[in-house]
């Protein structure tokens, strides 16, 4: 009994403290699903980071196109001599040695290229094209991930929200009627027994309250993380979870279930695309390949000081280098194959991923028409039990009815109540994957928090 009244105490204390945190002044912003998602993705690392992949590749392509302009070099070199090179002529039957070079040697230029003709360093730049929308689409997907997340985050906060109502709700009940009790136990109209009974019931629903005001601040962080806010920042929805019921209908009649924005779909397109080029960049292999060049040097010859008496001599030439590829071991017919086969394989995946991304988009909407369903069940057997507890709450009233039939009609409503938020919360989340899946800008989706 001493363990029971200390658990009991300390809850009573965390639900004082809760109390107090939530009475205590503090800037609350109430923002829409739509404000949630801009702020996202505006300041989440995640969209940053891929906006700097873009700009990344961007300047890859820049890189590939520098190599169409010329390349200028400076080269410079000096050499000492050691010990000069020895000639030996042989005359009139002597051997004669002779000394040949100087002590210094100077050399330094400039040397510049052009390409002229290079088929394969043209056929990279489309390359880079493609690399770059590639990187486009995989930023875009980054922006669909991050705003299902936003909306899931949203949608399990206006859950969290609605499930604490009803508990507090219930909570609020269990007191009065513990209250009801206790004085009918003071006037002798009402054993020791119901009164403890109903004290146990209050304490028994402080759990769950305090778990639920948990559930609401976790919710609230995880929000927050994905918008990049601070945690200090007290962030709440503008709208409820019954709220959204009366705008989410008829998202089914107006939805476009074409995979032409899919993002997996649309990168393996433009993978498809790339390993194409690249069969044709492996073919130009075979082509020759055409540059001009320019050569300007000085140089200087001389005995002694290095840094002395030094006349250095220009001299220059300009000329068109070719290169032409004939036969590398069967490297580039090989290579040619190997890319052949690559396209091949992607052309099977997008068979394979059509079929996929359809049957997902079939189960999708039977389950959000189901869960239609369960919203109209869950709504009716909500007004059942809340009925259904009316009457019996009069009945106990009156006499009529124990308090465990009370009890039980509570437990009922209760459990009716939390069924239809769960199942509108399971629609919206339905209908956020959907989107996501067919690649939608869920932002100005079809349901609306207006």
């Amino acid at each position: 009994m001493t363990v029971r009244r200390s658990v009991l105490a300390m809850l009573s204390l965390l639900l004082s403290m809760a109390a107090m945190a939530q009475s205590a002044p503090a800037d609350t912003l109430r923002l829409s699903r739509e404000q949630c998602i801009s702020i996202a993705l505006q300041d989440n690392p995640t969209i940053r980071v891929a906006d700097l992949e873009v700009k990344r590749v961007d300047y890859s392509k820049k890189e590939v196109i520098a190599n169409l302009f010329p390349s200028i070099d400076f080269s410079g070199a000096y050499q000492r001599t050691i010990e000069l090179q020895t000639m030996s002529l042989n005359m009139g039957g002597q051997s004669n040695k002779i000394k040949m070079g100087t002590d210094n040697m100077w050399n330094f230029g400039f040397s510049a290229a052009m390409p002229i003709v290079n088929a394969a360093l043209w056929k990279s730049i489309n390359i880079s094209d493609t690399q770059i929308l590639s990187t486009l689409e995989a930023a875009r997907a980054s922006r669909l991930d991050m705003v299902n997340n936003v909306n899931q985050a949203y949608y399990s906060l206006l859950l969290a929200i609605a499930s604490r109502d009803v508990i507090r709700q219930n909570y609020e009940i269990a007191k009065i009627n513990a209250d009801v009790y206790k004085k009918q136990f003071e006037q002798g109209t009402a054993s020791e027994y119901d009164v403890l009974r109903s004290q146990v019931q209050v304490t028994n629903v402080e759990p769950e309250l305090l778990q639920a005001d948990i559930a609401v601040r976790q919710c609230q962080l995880q929000l927050k993380v994905l918008m990049g806010m601070d945690s200090a920042v007290e962030v709440m929805p503008d709208v409820t979870l019954k709220q959204m019921q009366s705008d989410m209908f008829g998202y089914t009649a107006a939805l476009n279930r074409s995979l032409a924005d899919n993002t997996s779909l649309r990168s393996l397109d433009i993978q498809t695309d790339m390993a194409r080029q690249n069969v044709t960049l492996k073919k130009f292999a075979w082509i020759p390949t055409l540059a001009v060049t320019y050569n300007i040097n000085w140089n200087a010859l001389s005995n002694g000081n290095a840094l002395k008496n030094q006349e250095f001599n220009p001299y220059s030439n300009v000329g068109v280098a070719i290169q032409v590829p004939i036969f590398s071991g069967g490297s580039k017919y090989y290579g040619v194959k190997q890319a052949q086969i690559q396209l091949k394989e992607l052309e099977f995946q997008r068979e394979n991923l059509v079929n996929s991304l359809n049957m997902q988009v079939d189960l999708a909407l039977d389950n959000i028409n189901k869960q239609v369903k369960q919203i109209s069940a869950s709504e009716e057997g909500m007004r059942q039990a809340a009925k259904a507890y009316e009457i019996m709450q009069k009945s106990f009233e009156i006499g009529a009815a124990t308090y465990l039939n009370l009890r039980d009609s509570e437990l009922a409503n209760t459990s009716a109540q939390l069924a239809y938020l769960q199942s509108i919360y399971n629609y919206l989340v339905s209908t956020s994957e959907l989107d996501k899946l067919l690649g939608k800008d869920q932002a100005y989706s079809t349901i609306s928090t207006r």
